[in-house]
């Protein structure tokens, strides 16, 4: 800690809390991977609603607010949660229902215990309400010691059982035929998800720890197309939320669970707009570029069906005079889109029968450049056009 303390120039206080930031972060990224791939973000949410009635048992049974003996309940009550959950959608009810279920029940059972322990007059209580809202000032460095355990166990067994893992979340039927035993890959994914909420209940609470599970793995998502590096990805991107959030929040003498989640969500969103090739301005530019695109192979075919702005862009790329005739540049340009139109009518006539070295489909405005060669000398001979390149 006094190193962590240096490197950011903070009281040692403000430095614990950096750290358990920077736990949450990385845990919550590579934990939370498995419940957002598979759809199943709100059964984390679930999970940390539980959690609440789980530490008002723990300290009726302990009588203190130590730390272990706490998570250990919440643990407990977020195994159980999930489990009544499995049970419930079992009972032919749909999987939201199950959540809604669990969710109110579990946390209106622990709001009435915190309320009976407040009522009972124990001086130990205070401070429990900490695990409904997040109280990152409380922590302690034994408490960031138990979370990075914690987290620890957790991110090892990711790594050992990464192929497995993927294997059922992806193709679940694939995964029982090859054996693999799906059901306990099932309970890992759950015990992942019980393993981050524990981890970050403390910090930013039972209500906004959905937000740490989803975050990382929607930005990770958009910048990263393998699992391994979503997994990565998402645990950076934790960290960096987690640090970036808890340094903002000990500067301007903020909440640090709240600000943590709002710089997760702002990171969230402009992965969403601003990611290369996935992101919403990627998309909305790839899509003007296309339409662009067929409207100068439409105009090259007949000039003058073409709209002025279309004509203006033709005339100024030297492809069209100003009287609406093609150049010679705009008929070697007009010859090339021929060509393209009849690559593209054999590749739908014939694409299933030639062999790709990949399962990718090929740009539909860019067959040359996105096919193999040997795919594409076959195309062009399906085609009835000469071998050889353009």
């Amino acid at each position: 800690m006094d190193r962590l303390s240096a490197l950011f120039g903070l009281p040692y206080t403000d430095t614990v809390v950096v750290a358990g930031a920077l736990v949450l972060g990385v845990t919550s990224g590579v934990l939370g991977s498995f419940a957002v791939l598979r759809g199943r973000s709100l059964v984390g949410d679930a999970i940390a609603h539980s959690t609440l009635p789980g530490v008002c048992v723990a300290f009726l049974v302990l009588g203190t607010k130590e730390v272990a003996g706490l998570l250990a309940g919440a643990a407990v009550a977020g195994l159980v949660a999930a489990l009544l959950m499995v049970a419930v959608e079992r009972s032919r009810l749909r999987p939201d229902t199950a959540i809604g279920v669990v969710l109110s029940g579990f946390f209106s059972l622990g709001i009435v215990l915190l309320t009976h322990i407040t009522a009972g007059g124990n001086a130990q209580q205070a401070g429990l309400e900490s695990f409904l809202f997040g109280q990152a000032a409380g922590l302690l460095e034994r408490d960031v010691a138990v979370m990075a355990a914690v987290g620890a166990v957790g991110v090892a067994a990711v790594v050992v059982l990464r192929r497995a893992l993927a294997a059922t979340l992806f193709d679940r039927a694939y995964a029982a035929a090859i054996g693999l035993p799906t059901r306990a890959m099932e309970i890992a994914v759950t015990a992942f998800l019980v393993a981050a909420v524990v981890i970050g209940v403390r910090l930013v609470g039972a209500i906004l720890m959905v937000a740490m599970l989803a975050v990382p793995t929607v930005a990770a998502r958009q910048l990263a197309d393998r699992f391994p590096h979503v997994l990565v990805l998402a645990g950076v991107v934790g960290a960096v939320v987690g640090v970036t959030g808890a340094l903002l929040a000990t500067r301007g003498q903020l909440p640090t669970g709240p600000v943590v989640v709002l710089v997760g969500v702002a990171v969230a969103l402009l992965a969403v707009v601003l990611a290369p090739g996935r992101g919403v301005l990627s998309r909305r530019l790839r899509l003007a570029r296309r339409r662009r695109t067929a409207r100068r192979a439409t105009a090259l075919q007949d000039p003058g069906t073409a709209d002025p702005r279309t004509r203006r862009r033709l005339v100024s790329a030297g492809l069209l005079t100003t009287d609406g005739a093609l150049t010679p540049a705009g008929r070697r340009e007009r010859a090339a889109v021929a060509e393209h139109l009849a690559l593209w009518r054999a590749w739908l006539d014939h694409g299933p029968q030639i062999r790709l070295r990949d399962a990718r489909e090929p740009d539909p405005l860019d067959l040359v450049g996105t096919l193999d060669p040997e795919a594409l000398a076959e195309l062009r001979e399906r085609a009835g056009l000469d071998g050889g390149g353009r």
